[in-house]
């Protein structure tokens, strides 16, 4: 692995991470109503695309993140979509 894979994946623990408290957060308090439903699924889309491209050129560090990024988005989203309607 050489050293712009490893900056990567620094990128992608720390991109990621920052990620999740919200999504935790969201999942406890139900409160969705500050989340933009249409940026939601124009980054949900780019984080797709981000994925696929990670894919092709076979980047460790835009797989793992991205991954567990749309997993995430995925989630915001679905909770947006669920609690929204209250």
């Amino acid at each position: 692995m050489d050293y712009i894979e490893i900056i990567g994946l620094i990128a992608a623990v720390l991109t990621t991470t920052a990620f999740l408290p919200q999504v935790y957060k969201t999942w406890k308090t139900k409160d969705v109503e500050s989340f933009s439903l249409p940026m939601f699924l124009i980054f949900f889309i780019g984080i797709l695309f981000w994925l696929i491209y990670g894919v092709l050129v076979k980047s460790i560090a835009m797989i793992l993140a991205n991954s567990i990024t749309v997993i995430s988005s995925f989630l915001l989203l679905y909770f947006k979509i669920k609690y929204g309607k209250r």
